[in-house]
């Protein structure tokens, strides 16, 4: 059953944590649950998109990741959002009633990237199928054109959607281009939530009006982005703009280490102590050298 709670604030992109030998290993599940609620004050998670490896797994996979999730949840988190997307649309619509089925607060979906829709029609046309398998659900688009180079712009996408797919409520807006965010918002941020999704960019979207977030470091560094989404309620536009400088600051020093889905399962099994396991080929584990550098890094960090 679909949430009733507004989908607003910090929503963490769960990393898949896997076993030593590359299985997924839900046994951590509940572990990570509470640590996002106690330690992160993070309430709402995006299972299966890029930090989760989503594409990278099989359906099965994905469908016993998004069950573990909800269930452990359950009465800890506000939204549990399900990506669904794949190259394959019935692959699609599989996880998508699957999701429904389960209790998915909402699911999410992802344009198909190796044949690529060249237009917005063909983008909704794809969309509205996926959307269709869940029809009681919200659903979400996840725009992320540097993976997917699928650069129909979102300010187009949105003009006459919700026609097109009636449950549709909003976008994880994965992209630098503020200027079609900014569109985005100011022709449609009373009837979709539009979560930003590049988080060393957070608080220029706030600005511009984001809903909310979605992103890979809430879930290690959630409790400092939340104390900048406080100050921003405040309108204390100095204190926030210091914690967005400060995680600005380990980003961009991890970014020139390179930096990437593993790294960042690296740096959560430091921080959390939850083993998040090695990355899926074709990523390849972090090294020792930027293990010791990022947590020693994070550790100098002083954002509170």
């Amino acid at each position: 059953m679909a949430s009733p709670k507004r989908l607003q604030g910090l929503i963490a992109a769960t990393i898949t944590p896997m076993t030593p030998d590359g299985e997924i290993n839900l046994s951590v599940i509940d572990q990570y649950v509470d640590y996002l609620v106690k330690e992160q004050g993070v309430k709402s998670i995006f299972v299966n998109g890029t930090t989760g490896e989503g594409l990278s797994l099989s359906t099965q996979e994905r469908k016993q990741l998004a069950e573990a999730w909800v269930t452990k949840g359950k009465d800890k988190l506000d939204h549990v959002i399900i990506h669904v997307g794949a190259l394959s649309l019935p692959e699609a619509k599989e996880l998508a009633k699957h999701a429904a089925a389960i209790g998915a607060s909402a699911i999410a979906g992802i344009a198909p990237f190796f044949l690529k829709p060249t237009n917005k029609d063909t983008l909704v046309a794809f969309l509205r199928e996926v959307a269709s398998e869940a029809p009681g659900v919200p659903f979400y688009y996840y725009h992320i054109p540097s993976l997917t180079g699928v650069k129909i712009r979102v300010e187009e996408l949105l003009d006459g959607i919700k026609e097109q797919i009636p449950t549709f409520q909003g976008v994880k807006f994965s992209d630098t281009d503020l200027l079609d965010f900014a569109q985005c918002v100011k022709n449609n941020k009373e009837q979709f939530a539009l979560l930003y999704g590049v988080d060393e960019q957070l608080l220029s979207a706030l600005v511009l009006g984001a809903s909310g977030a979605v992103g890979s470091t809430y879930n290690y560094l959630g409790k400092e982005n939340n104390l900048m989404l406080e100050a921003f309620a405040k309108q204390d536009l100095t204190a926030a703009k210091q914690y967005q400088l400060c995680t600005g600051e380990f980003l961009s020093f991890v970014f020139k280490l390179g930096f990437g889905v593993a790294q960042t399962k690296a740096i959560m099994t430091s921080v959390s102590r939850i083993p998040m396991g090695p990355p899926r080929l074709p990523l390849l584990n972090a090294s020792k050298d930027f293990i010791e550098k990022a947590k020693a890094k994070l550790d100098r960090l002083t954002c509170c």
